[in-house]
């Protein structure tokens, strides 16, 4: 085992393939390979290692929300009255279908749901409050915050060294 392990198992090596995939997630193995200075075998060895762990959920093309159309983005607190019944759940399994909802996370704070949402205008936006959320049992209410701009949007996680 490498000196420069961490306690959660990832040498220098790892760490570097972490950071240029993420910088590049098309990057080929003996792409890769030749820029770790690794021969393509023990190089694939480590990707399907951290692919395994699951330190590597999934690959993906980073889109421009723009060019596809969606001109709205909308931060949305969610806060439901009662805490003990199912319509937490319930809301849960509704968010999970609807593509336009980038994110949902249970929060600390006033609100119990926080949704990162995109949609075409505003239009669209007041379509997805009216037609899904507002059907939704149990919410009691829903704050949206606008982005005017976007001042950096990354999925990009730090990588210590």
């Amino acid at each position: 085992m490498s000196v420069n392990k961490l306690k959660n198992g990832l040498d220098s090596t790892d760490r570097t393939i972490l950071r240029l995939l993420q910088q590049d997630g098309a990057l080929s193995n003996p792409k890769l390979a030749e820029q770790l200075s690794l021969s393509v075998t023990p190089c694939w060895r480590r990707l399907k290692r951290l692919e395994d762990e699951g330190y590597i959920k999934d690959c993906q093309a980073n889109l421009d929300r723009r060019k596809l159309g969606y001109d709205v983005l909308a931060f949305v607190n969610v806060s439901f009255a009662v805490h003990g019944d199912e319509a937490p759940n319930r809301f849960e399994e509704v968010i999970q279908g609807h593509p336009e909802v980038l994110s949902c996370h249970k929060i600390t704070g006033a609100a119990d749901y926080l949704l990162q949402v995109v949609a075409e205008n505003l239009d669209g936006y007041s379509d997805f409050v009216e037609n899904v959320l507002r059907k939704i049992p149990g919410i009691h209410s829903i704050q949206s915050s606008l982005a005017l701009r976007e001042v950096k949007s990354s999925s990009r996680l730090p990588v210590p060294d």
